[in-house]
C-alpha cells in the first residue's frame, strides 16, 4: 500500500550532515525545507521516500551543516582592508582608522557592509553581529545581502558621522528599532562602544535603554591590557568590574574581545549568563593578548567567534577564525586537547547564536531555521575524510562553500550571488575606497 508523499519546497542531499557541533556525523543524508524552516532531517533515502519536493539539489560529496555566524565585527570597514597594519590598537585607531573614518559617508558605509556581506556569505556566513557608524547603511546592506544581522550604531561620547548629541544617538537608536522590528532577519542591539570612549553617565543611559525596549548589549571590553591599565587608572576598576557596577553585565550582554580577565572576573561572567566573542586572529595581529578561552569554556561561559573587522583580521572567514582559535589555544596552553574541533564549531555556531542572542540559530533541527551550508569535501586538502569536523577546522579554507542559504533562500551556489551583481559591487567598493586615500 503505498503512502503520498509530504509536500516540501526543497530537499538537499549531500554525503554528510553535522546537525549541530556535538551530533555524530550523518551519512548520505538529506534535509527536508519547507519556505523557511527544516521538516526533517536523516537519511537521504528516508527524506526522499518521505518528502515530494518542488526542488531537488544534490550537493554531491559535500559536508551539510549549520551556516556560521561571525559574533562580531565591523562590516563597512571591509573599504580599510590594508591601509594599516603592523601597528598597536590604540596607534591603529587613532592615527590611521579614525581620521580616515571622518571621511566615511552613508554611501560608502553600505558599500563597505555590501562587500562584507558578499565576503561572508562566500564563506558560509548566515549571521552575523555589527557595530558601526551611520548603521543604518549597513542594515540596509544585510537586509539586500539576505544575510541575519543583529547591529547597532556605535555609541559614543563624542559626536559620530551618524550624530552629533547624545540625545540625538538614542534618537536613532529608537528610530532604527522602529523601523527593523518586523523584519524577519534584522535584529537591533544597543552597543556603546568601549569603556574608553563613553562615560558612566551615557553607560548608564545605554543600560536602561536596553532594559526599556528589551534589547541585548554589545560591547568592546578587556580587550587589551592598556585598556584595563587606563581603567583601573581612571575608575579604580577593571573594564569588567566598571561595566559589572554600572549593571551592564547580565545574561543580555555580550562581550567582543575579553582578552583579559582574572579568575573572579571568570566567576562573575559565568554568574551573569553573559557572552564572550573570541577575535583571535584580529588580537593576534594586533598583539592585544591571548583570551582565556578554555578556563571559560570550562566554566560554561558562552564563548563565540568574531572576525572583528577586515582592518584589523583582514578578512571575514570563519574558516580561519575556528582554526585560529583551535591552534592558538593548544600553544598557549601547551595542551592540545584544549579547544578540540568541535569546540572550535562550536564557537562558530551554537554559541554564536547565544552571543546574537537569537534562539534557534547556530544548529540544523527539525522545526528550526533553515541556515544551511554545503561545504565540499573533494579538493586535495579536504582528501581523505577520516573526520569530517576535522578537515572542517583543521584544513579548509572557506573557499570550499559551496552553498549558502539563510531562511530557506540560497544566496550563494557554486560560484554564483542570486542577490547581488558582484562586479558592479567591486568596482564600486574600490571607487569608495579610493576617496579614502
Amino acid at each position: 500500500m503505498s503512502t503520498e508523499k509530504l509536500p516540501c519546497s526543497i530537499v538537499v542531499t549531500a554525503r554528510y550532515l553535522l546537525q549541530n557541533a556535538r551530533e555524530p556525523i550523518v551519512r548520505d543524508a538529506a534535509a527536508a525545507i519547507k519556505d523557511t524552516r527544516i521538516l526533517a532531517l536523516g537519511k537521504a533515502s528516508d527524506i526522499l521516500r518521505e518528502y515530494a519536493p518542488e526542488t531537488r539539489l544534490d550537493m554531491g560529496e559535500s559536508l551539510l551543516m549549520p551556516g556560521l555566524i561571525n559574533g562580531h565585527t565591523h562590516a563597512s570597514m571591509s573599504l580599510l582592508r590594508g591601509v594599516a597594519d603592523d601597528l598597536p590598537l590604540l596607534i591603529w585607531l587613532t592615527e590611521h582608522i579614525f581620521p580616515r573614518e571622518k571621511k566615511l559617508d552613508p554611501e560608502s558605509i553600505g558599500l563597505g557592509a555590501a562587500l562584507a556581506c558578499a565576503e561572508m556569505t562566500r564563506f558560509g556566513v548566515t549571521a552575523f553581529a555589527d557595530m558601526y557608524l551611520a548603521e543604518n547603511a549597513v542594515f540596509d546592506a544585510a537586509a539586500s545581502s539576505g544575510l541575519r544581522m543583529l547591529g547597532g550604531e556605535g555609541i559614543f561620547a563624542f559626536p559620530s558621522p551618524g550624530y552629533n548629541t547624545e540625545d540625538e544617538a538614542f534618537t536613532l537608536l529608537r528610530e532604527q528599532v522602529d523601523r527593523w522590528k518586523d523584519h524577519p532577519r534584522i535584529r537591533v542591539a544597543v552597543m556603546p562602544h568601549a569603556v574608553y570612549t563613553t562615560t558612566p553617565d551615557l553607560l548608564a543611559r545605554c543600560r536602561d535603554t536596553a532594559d526599556a525596549l528589551g534589547l541585548s548589549l554589545h560591547i568592546h571590553l578587556a580587550e587589551t591590557r592598556h585598556e584595563t591599565d587606563e581603567c583601573r587608572k581612571n575608575h579604580c576598576k577593571t573594564p569588567l568590574r566598571y561595566c559589572a557596577d554600572l549593571g551592564l553585565v547580565t545574561s543580555r550582554t555580550t562581550i567582543a574581545h575579553g582578552v583579559v580577565f582574572d579568575d573572579e572576573e571568570l566567576d562573575l561572567l559565568a554568574a551573569s549568563g553573559a557572552c564572550v566573542v573570541h577575535c583571535p586572529r584580529s588580537n593576534m595581529k594586533l598583539a592585544s593578548g591571548v583570551a582565556r578561552v578554555p578556563a571559560m569554556l570550562a566554566k560554561g561561559i558562552p564563548v563565540g567567534l568574531g572576525t572583528d573587522g577586515a582592518a584589523s583580521s583582514n578578512n571575514l572567514n570563519m574558516f580561519q577564525e575556528m582554526a585560529a582559535a583551535a591552534l592558538l589555544h593548544k600553544v598557549h596552553n601547551e595542551d592540545p586537547t584544549v579547544v578540540a574541533a568541535r569546540d572550535a564549531i562550536a564557537m562558530a555556531t551554537i554559541h554564536g547564536a547565544r552571543a546574537l542572542h537569537w534562539p534557534g540559530l547556530g544548529e540544523l533541527r527539525r522545526g528550526g531555521p533553515a541556515d544551511v551550508i554545503a561545504v565540499d569535501m573533494t579538493p586535495p586538502n579536504m582528501r581523505p575524510v577520516h573526520s569530517p569536523t576535522s578537515n572542517i577546522v583543521y584544513a579548509a579554507t572557506g573557499a570550499e562553500v559551496r552553498l549558502t542559504m539563510v531562511d530557506g533562500e540560497i544566496l550563494y551556489k557554486d560560484g554564483e550571488y542570486t542577490r547581488m551583481d558582484i562586479e558592479a559591487l567591486y568596482a564600486k567598493a574600490q571607487q569608495a575606497a579610493d576617496r579614502l586615500r
